[in-house]
């Protein structure tokens, strides 16, 4: 056991980093009960490692698939954090956040959190990041500015990066709640539909970060039946073939976020925490799709980010809500009006 002190330190260091890598989860992963804060703000953590070794250009497809690995075995306990940290360190770009560099040097006291925890939730958190790394390895290999080569692709490439993390946080609802054990299976589909909704949105809001870094995750087949090719994409794109292509990525992401809108109302009403941690993390993607539908020929990430005020809207209307399912839907209803729709329901990559 580690001392007390060792042990508030590390903690305490845990919500500075979450603070710096992200400022969504810094404000939703508080929201949860005492029982799950800590071990859901140290997953994040983990996949936000996993990211980083991902998103940074100056490693090779094969540094990258190396130090995936290293990193799931670290977390299963069978490699060196501080030695996994300091070989990863040394080759991190300029172009990699500082805050992530410092969240990189400290991996061996976010493992020390993650030792802490019980041997069930340290084998979910174990299982989520062996396949964030293995999927992510796998993709760097065919990552291009060209494009995945069609949907059922890319929806493998979501389920690795982000529905997998609803089944994480899924499992470790169960893990807390009884309640909510009772509804998995149903909760684990709807989780990865949850997963794919918030990826599929921050792709298309990063579609120009990840180009800077030389890789497109579209999919090449959804662009091309509107007549558009992603590899002569350009920020600023006005052509018809490419809006229609993004009104249909836009659809499909607003399906996945009516599955995460069913998932959060089968948690039971007490539970508001993670009710809230949940109606967050959905208000927030969906004012971001409409903010992209509205201008699909955006030129930065920046110009479709929220305003501020937007999620204080988000935060109030939910805790006034939170208990209150008919509100709920009919606030979703209203949001995703003017969104792009298919028919039918879009399933998930199933595993």
């Amino acid at each position: 056991m580690l001392p007390d002190d060792q042990n508030s330190s590390d903690l305490a260091y845990q919500v500075k980093a979450l603070d710096g890598v992200s400022r969504t989860f810094a404000l939703t992963i508080p929201q949860l009960p005492k029982g799950l804060c800590e071990v859901v703000g140290n997953a994040y953590l983990l996949c936000r490692i996993t990211d980083t070794i991902e998103d940074d250009p100056g490693l090779t497809a094969e540094q990258k698939g190396v130090f995936s690995g290293r990193f799931a075995r670290t977390v299963a306990g069978r490699e060196d954090a501080g030695t996994f940290a300091r070989d990863l360190g040394a080759l991190l770009s300029p172009s990699i956040s500082d805050d992530e560099h410092d969240l990189i040097a400290n991996t061996e006291r976010i493992i020390r959190v993650t030792n802490r925890f019980s041997p069930a939730q340290r084998a979910i958190l174990e299982r989520c990041v062996r396949i964030m790394s293995g999927g992510m390895a796998e993709f760097q290999k065919e990552a291009s500015l060209c494009g995945l080569k069609d949907l059922p692709g890319f929806d493998r490439y979501c389920y690795h990066v982000a529905g997998v993390v609803g089944e994480m946080l899924t499992e470790l609802f169960c893990e807390y709640s009884e309640e909510i054990r009772v509804r998995r299976d149903d909760l684990l589909v709807l989780g990865r539909s949850f997963g794919q909704g918030l990826q599929m949105t921050n792709i298309l809001k990063d579609i120009w970060d990840d180009q800077e870094r030389g890789v497109c995750w579209l999919p090449r087949d959804i662009f091309l039946e509107t007549g558009f090719e992603l590899d002569r994409l350009s920020p600023g794109e006005t052509d018809p073939g490419f809006v229609r292509g993004m009104d249909r990525m836009v659809s499909i992401a607003c399906c996945h976020l009516e599955s995460a809108l069913e998932y959060i109302l089968m948690i039971p009403a007490r539970e508001t925490g993670i009710r809230l941690h949940c109606l967050w993390a959905l208000g927030m993607a969906v004012l971001t799709l409409r903010n992209i539908h509205a201008m699909p020929s955006f030129r930065s990430g920046r110009e479709v980010r929220i305003s501020r005020r937007s999620v204080r809207a988000v935060t109030a209307i939910t805790r006034a809500l939170v208990r209150l399912n008919p509100a709920l839907r009919l606030v979703f209803r209203l949001l995703v009006k003017r969104l792009p729709r298919p028919g039918g329901r879009y399933h998930p990559f199933q595993p």
